[in-house]
């Protein structure tokens, strides 16, 4: 029976907002799938990096769910610096760990606390699972330049990791074919969404609500996410001036993100610039990501054009709200979005494809009334408490075998 859990989070923190700086969808992925676990019994610790010098050691964020915060390096380290702590954050983990004494299971999330997961595995002989949100070699494969430090880490640690948690089928064949994954090791488990926030609701009412944006009559895009090369949003600004509505407005709910973040925000105000649609952007700061609902279902469509998405739970959220998505055709959005069914998929992050998709959304009603009502219900087939039970097997399943030699 699984007990104790230790979860480990380096670089980001389930305690901080959503859409800026480095947190994004794996903050919401541990703080929900954690409290899952906490609420089916299972006790957890999440181990972070302190990054802000005045937060206390210990949080308790509900019963069963603490974080714990770990001294490693000055606390506003830059990312690309953060490799060079990992042994400090592991050797902190560690003593906490050996005070505490009763830890069943090590869950790493992000190639980072991959590393010192894999240590801290066989310095305390516990299980590791590995989440990593993430591959270099996925992101290579769409033109980014990723340390030749971090694909030799993720491959090591996932050689070693007693289970590799993916969260769609497409993650599985991309862990097998670019790293060697032992496919009997490698555990589908899709994230959830929290139907008590995310689920169809007054368009009208959330229009009214957002009044502030002066969002006039015609449709309303949405974009939400970091502002970051991979998530594409030259692409949505483009599509919005493929569309040629000048009643349209795309609302972007995000903030600059990583060591590019400043100069993507420079680059997209430049291109809005260019194409003449200052005057159709609404650039909103990150929101509590429970607040993200009304910003959904004031949407006419959610635009996911990303570069690559092991999941995507922007997606997921849009359609939970009955907002139909059009998506880029890659990694886990392929899943997640049935092409024509609950909403349109796009190769090649087209963006005269993608108006070409809005169009028939907003020509079609009874289209877009369609594609929402089976989003929706699709949708619903995501949650937190199903993750949650599928990891307690997984942990169980893993604690009573012998661990993964990696020697």
């Amino acid at each position: 029976m699984m007990r104790r859990l230790a979860v480990l989070s380096l670089h980001t923190s389930p305690l901080t907002q959503p859409g800026q700086g480095d947190s994004g969808g794996m903050n919401v992925y541990v703080r929900e799938l954690v409290s899952a676990l906490a609420q089916a019994g299972v006790q957890t610790d999440v181990f972070v990096r302190r990054w802000d010098e005045d937060t206390p050691d210990l949080v308790e964020v509900e019963p069963g769910f603490r974080v714990v915060h770990v001294a490693a390096g000055p606390p506003d380290l830059a990312k690309e610096q953060l490799p060079d702590v990992v042994d400090i954050f592991a050797d902190g983990v560690r003593d906490h760990l050996r005070r505490l004494g009763d830890v069943d299971a090590l869950h790493a999330n992000y190639w980072l606390s991959g590393v010192a997961g894999h240590r801290l595995k066989h310095e305390l002989e516990l299980p590791l699972v590995s989440t990593f949100h993430t591959l270099a070699r996925v992101k290579a494969e769409t033109g980014d330049d990723e340390p030749e430090r971090r694909v030799r880490s993720e491959a090591s640690v996932i050689g070693c990791s007693d289970a590799i948690l993916a969260s769609c089928a497409a993650e599985v064949d991309q862990l097998v074919r670019l790293y060697g994954a032992d496919p009997a090791r490698v555990e589908i488990v899709a994230p959830g969404v929290d139907h008590a926030f995310f689920s169809p609701g007054d368009h009208s009412g959330a229009r009214r609500a957002l009044r502030h944006l002066d969002l006039g009559d015609g449709p309303v895009l949405l974009f939400v996410g970091r502002i970051q090369p991979l998530k594409g949003l030259d692409v949505a600004v483009r599509a919005l001036g493929e569309l040629d509505r000048p009643d349209a407005t795309l609302v972007v709910v995000g903030g600059a993100s990583g060591p590019a973040g400043a100069a993507e925000v420079e680059r997209i105000g430049k291109l809005v610039a260019d194409l003449g649609l200052g005057d159709q952007l609404r650039f909103v700061d990150p929101v509590p990501h429970h607040l993200l609902s009304t910003y959904y279902r004031a949407a006419d469509v959610c635009l996911v054009p990303s570069r690559s998405e092991s999941f995507g739970l922007v997606a997921l959220e849009a359609a939970a709200c009955g907002t139909p998505v059009v998506a880029a055709a890659v990694g886990g959005l392929r899943t997640l979005v049935d092409h024509e069914r609950t909403g349109f998929l796009v190769d090649d992050r087209d963006p005269v494809a993608f108006a070409a998709c809005v169009r028939e959304i907003l020509a079609e009603p009874a289209l877009a009334a369609g594609l929402a009502e089976r989003a929706s219900l699709r949708a619903r087939d995501y949650t937190w408490s199903t993750a949650a039970a599928r990891l307690r097997r997984i942990y169980g399943d893993i604690t009573s075998r012998s661990l993964v030699d990696c020697s």
